[in-house]
């Protein structure tokens, strides 16, 4: 079973509409393909019992986190409770001052998805890098074709 991210609205002002919109992980987050980890996971779960799994997205948020930021299991559920850009990548609509689960729950997760999940993860986050470093050089192309006299 997985729980929902849950997309109930709030009284309270959501992070799409406070957050810079700008900034690397909000662009980021929308440039990684989730169906493609929720069709590839989903089918790891029972649907129909025992305790709802923390969703998909936030797992597999928290994991690319971690590789991005190169950080630990317990540093990225940690910095992910204070951080609001790291709740947005991992599809929070509204901040929650929270631990998101265990680190150790990450150890599970790993184990659950398996090697290829886990080359899957690791093939996005490169994809990803690979693709802001290329908007970063041309930007800054750009911004040289604008300043001819440097």
């Amino acid at each position: 079973m997985i729980k929902s991210s849950g997309t109930a609205q709030s009284l309270f002002a959501s992070l799409d509409d406070m957050l810079n919109q700008r900034h690397v992980l909000y662009r980021l987050a929308h440039k990684v393909n989730w169906q493609r980890f929720e069709n590839m996971f989903s089918p790891l779960y029972c649907h129909n019992n025992g305790r709802p799994g923390k969703p998909i997205r936030l797992m597999c948020g928290l994991l690319m986190l971690k590789i991005l930021r190169k950080i630990s299991d317990e540093v990225v559920v940690e910095q992910w409770s204070e951080n609001a850009y790291f709740q947005y990548f991992c599809g929070m609509n509204e901040f929650v001052p929270a631990f998101p689960c265990n680190a150790s729950e990450l150890v599970h997760f790993r184990k659950r998805i398996g090697q290829e999940g886990l080359d899957a993860i690791a093939e996005e986050c490169a994809r990803l890098t690979e693709e802001e470093k290329r908007a970063a050089e041309e930007k800054e192309a750009e911004k040289q074709k604008q300043e001819p006299g440097k």
